[in-house]
């Protein structure tokens, strides 16, 4: 098994589960607030990186480290806009299959600027993948713009954006050290939404596990990603692979949460998953790495 390809199924099993933590939070805390509380799950790994011998780079230093920042601050806004939408209701069994989709943007950029192709696979699931986009938000009573739709299209384009500069910085940097600077800028996050928006009251022991298991699972998942990218991976093919994490998280709604869903739902899903792994499909004469 390749290296890249190991690494992609450690994040698909991590961001499974932190897909689902944040609905186990509830509307104890605003999103926002578990955005910040998320932060000290975020330490543990960042020490272990701080302390690793593999923080070299690889070709220009300051180029890799501002990616590496910027696409950490996107995620972080749009873990933000993700947690909203769980908070206000919506089932998780629709939201993270929806929000998986983020690798289309991904995809383009990479397409766009780094030049990587698609095969005809690959084109057949950005086409899946709009069709699931319409059977999930759009309906007869609400049309194009259904209630949940903008909340769920901002994590999309922000984690989209945002893959696509961790590949940029693992061009220049180890897969630690780009996955330390990238997890450092939800530090400052963390510091300014808690002045903005500070805790009243007292938090249960219950919510700052869960939060802190939040930024845990959620900086695995990181750390995952950039070690798959810097394993020689394509972003236009580990981005897509990662975005499978709905295999674990809709189970787990569905079972631990009661979540029942509808037919339009199912089938949505079901485009989904089958886009994400269509985006993710790479032929044998591509697979080739450079010498």
């Amino acid at each position: 098994m390749p290296r890249w390809l190991l690494w992609s199924l450690v994040a698909v099993l991590c961001w499974g589960l932190w897909a689902v933590m944040s609905k186990a939070i509830g509307d104890a805390i605003t999103a926002a607030q578990s955005q910040a509380l998320s932060t000290i799950g975020l330490l543990p790994v960042m020490i272990a990186l701080g302390l690793s011998r593999r923080l070299d780079v690889s070709g220009r230093r300051s180029r890799g480290i501002t990616a590496a920042l910027v696409a950490g601050l996107l995620a972080c806004a749009g873990n933000v806009a993700y947690y909203h939408a769980l908070n206000s209701g919506a089932k998780a069994a629709t939201v993270v299959p929806l929000t998986a989709l983020y690798p289309l943007l991904t995809i383009g950029l990479a397409v766009l600027l780094l030049r990587e192709k698609l095969n005809l696979v690959q084109v057949g699931g950005v086409l899946l993948s709009l069709a699931a986009i319409y059977l999930f938000n759009v309906s007869s009573s609400e049309g194009v713009f259904s209630s949940g739709l903008g909340y769920a299209l901002l994590p999309i384009a922000f984690w989209g954006v945002a893959g696509f500069l961790q590949k940029i910085s693992t061009n220049h940097l180890s897969g630690e050290l780009s996955c330390l600077w990238f997890l450092a800028a939800f530090i400052p996050v963390a510091t300014a939404i808690l002045w903005r928006e500070p805790l009243t009251g007292q938090v249960p022991p219950k919510v700052w596990a869960l939060a802190a298991a939040l930024g845990l699972f959620f900086a695995l998942g990181n750390f995952a990603l950039l070690e798959a990218c810097a394993s020689q991976g394509k972003a236009s093919v580990v981005v897509p692979l990662t975005a499978l994490y709905p295999v674990v998280s809709v189970p787990i709604a569905i079972l631990f949460f009661g979540e029942r869903i509808a037919a339009r739902e199912a089938a949505g899903i079901a485009l989904a998953l089958v886009s994400v792994v269509a985006l993710s499909w790479e032929k044998p004469a591509d697979k080739k790495e450079p010498a």
